[in-house]
């Protein structure tokens, strides 16, 4: 079977959060799978020396229309929550919980508090948000509220955020690797189905 397609993100990205709208329904198209991965971006903008979209003069009023009109193009739901951008630490520690122990619903837990963010502006970085929906896609609350603890979570979180960003090159999100070829960004979705169907150029 041809390997996935390697999904790197923070749930807290609003770009990242309309790609994934749309990842799945393009690796159907090809017979892919799609491997998700959740990071965490304030390490990755240190590094690279950049900032949020949201806080860059000029930037700033043009990354808002675009989201609301991409979210408009794909037709799903959008609203910049208050307070934009949260901490999404609990939500990508709960998110390899269930990798761990009920990988079927991960993805979905990664969909709602996705949703959660930006399609009803709920603070997500709060961790009884976080086990709430995890409650609401069928995972424990009381076990995933234990799990986000674990010192092998915590560190899972840090070792992919780093191996992301020291071995792979990984400077925003959306981040795919379509058999090791990446793609940087929502508006990339298209050649993204390209490469799939082609095999590259």
């Amino acid at each position: 079977m041809a390997d996935p397609i390697e999904f790197y993100f923070d749930l807290a990205s609003p770009y990242a959060y309309l790609a994934s709208t749309q990842i799945e329904k393009i690796a159907e198209k090809h017979g892919r799978a799609v491997a998700w991965r959740p990071m965490m971006l304030g390490a990755v903008f240190k590094v690279a020396g950049t900032a949020p979209l949201t806080d860059v003069p000029l930037k700033s009023d043009y990354s808002k229309h675009d989201f609301d009109r991409t979210a408009r193009d794909f037709g799903v739901p959008f609203d910049l929550p208050d307070g934009f951008p949260h901490n999404t630490l609990a939500g990508a520690r709960a998110f390899y919980w269930a990798e761990q122990n009920d990988p079927g619903k991960a993805v979905a837990l990664a969909k709602a508090l996705f949703h959660s963010y930006f399609g009803e502006r709920r603070d997500i970085s709060q961790p009884d948000t976080v086990i709430e929906l995890a409650k609401s896609v069928g995972l424990d609350g009381d076990a995933v509220a234990e799990g986000i603890q674990q010192p092998d979570i915590k560190q899972k979180v840090k070792d992919v955020t780093d191996d992301a960003i020291q071995n792979r090159g990984v400077f925003g999100a959306p981040y795919f690797f379509v058999d090791g070829e990446p793609f940087w960004g929502c508006d990339r979705l298209a050649q993204v189905d390209r490469w799939l169907e082609t095999g590259g150029w």
